[in-house]
């Protein structure tokens, strides 16, 4: 007889191995010492720091204000369905029907769906390093196995189409490209994909494309997304996209992906018993953002260019520290190697000079730090200095 009030608990092993989000414990360490009044420069947090647009959260509004604020189709409403098909149409070269297209509660819920259909327990997932931090944990769920393809600066972190060759086995189902890249923001080039894309095809390879950073290039007009390189390639794909970091609508939580109509079937039957669907409301704001003019979007990656280009210059000061320019999203990937471990160097720098930037540990690459430039250029000053300041304290 138990004379404790002690409870064993038995926890499905797939979520006990599960490992923390790196960039949201970081994100939130930064708030509460926000919050204690400690003045906190935040390089750790992946969201725009603009406002969403007023068009977008007065659609929102109306949306409320009207009643719509019932249950849609759990794949999302037609008019939003219609509204991304002609997204993918003009701005990617791809035809998708509304059978193929599914809108989940963000970018990171279209993979997670994706990655519960196309793999069981038997199956392995490639995922190229440095990768964004939620892909080996979704694998995890589904209870497959992933194999990491390792990158280094003299590729731009980015993988080859040999390097995919040697790592594809008989297990390999899927692949996870991430174009630009979360952490690096190196961007992929058309030779670069139909080069991944021939091996794709040649094993039977599974793609899921995450294009969630997709307008934020910045030197260059072009974007290939790698479903546009042939029918081939293009039945093999699942191409992610959403509106969280284009319109600054991280909190709203739409995303969406399309491919092959029978798997986004099964996508949608999924989501009927998990989430059902994406809420009414930010549908609708979600609509409104996919008609917006592309002005909006050109002030915001210009802004973001300027900002990029400045903690590049300042970082360039700092011979402890490398890097290469990213391409694309928001985020610098400097190597701190040369200055010891990157999870004690991220504390050390959060406790001691109040800024917060995440180890690349979680991304797949020890000795590496992001920081995002989603913040305002007097801020990447002010961080940027203290950065400094710690580095020379450590002579």
């Amino acid at each position: 007889m138990r004379t404790d009030n002690t409870l064993t608990l038995k926890i499905n092993r797939r979520v006990k191995d599960l490992l923390e989000s790196s960039t949201l414990a970081i994100t939130a360490r930064a708030k509460e010492l926000k919050a204690k009044g400690d003045d906190v420069v935040n390089f750790a947090a992946g969201e725009p720091d603009f406002d969403t647009p007023e068009t977008i959260k007065a659609a929102g509004i109306e949306a409320i204000k009207k009643g719509f604020t019932k249950y849609t189709p759990s794949s999302g409403t037609v008019e939003l369905r219609e509204a991304i098909s002609k997204k993918f149409q003009d701005d990617n070269h791809l035809t998708y029907k509304l059978s193929q297209i599914v809108v989940s509660c963000g970018a990171k819920h279209s993979i997670y769906n994706l990655i519960q259909i196309l793999v069981d327990e038997d199956d392995e997932v490639l995922i190229p390093a440095p990768f964004w931090v939620s892909y080996p944990e979704m694998v995890k769920l589904a209870g497959a196995s992933f194999k990491i393809i390792p990158t280094t600066a003299k590729t731009q972190f980015k993988i080859t189409a040999k390097q995919l060759s040697e790592n594809v086995s008989g297990k390999s189902r899927v692949l996870i490209l991430n174009s630009p890249s979360n952490p690096t923001g190196m961007v992929y080039s058309r030779e670069e994909l139909q080069a991944i894309a021939d091996v794709c095809v040649k094993h039977h390879l599974y793609v899921i494309s995450d294009e969630i950073y997709e307008k934020l290039i910045f030197d260059t007009t072009a974007y290939t997304s790698i479903a546009a390189l042939g029918k081939e390639i293009y039945d093999l794909t699942f191409t992610v996209n959403g509106v969280s970091k284009t319109y600054a609508m991280t909190g709203w939580r739409i995303g969406y992906a399309a491919g092959n109509a029978q798997v986004m079937d099964y996508i949608k039957k999924f989501q009927d018993h998990t989430t059902s669907n994406p809420t009414s409301i930010s549908q609708m704001a979600a609509l409104q953002a996919l008609k917006e003019s592309p002005e909006m979007l050109n002030t915001m990656r210009n802004i973001f260019k300027g900002r990029r280009d400045l903690m590049t210059s300042l970082f360039d000061k700092i011979p402890q520290v490398s890097y290469i320019k990213p391409q694309g999203a928001f985020y610098l990937f400097c190597d701190f190697s040369k200055l010891g471990d990157s999870v004690t160097i991220a504390n050390s720098i959060l406790n001691e000079m109040k800024v917060a930037v995440v180890p690349g540990d979680g991304f797949g690459a020890p000795g590496f730090i992001r920081m995002s430039f989603a913040t305002s250029e007097e801020r990447i000053k002010e961080g940027v200095k203290r950065i400094a300041d710690w580095i020379n304290r450590q002579k």
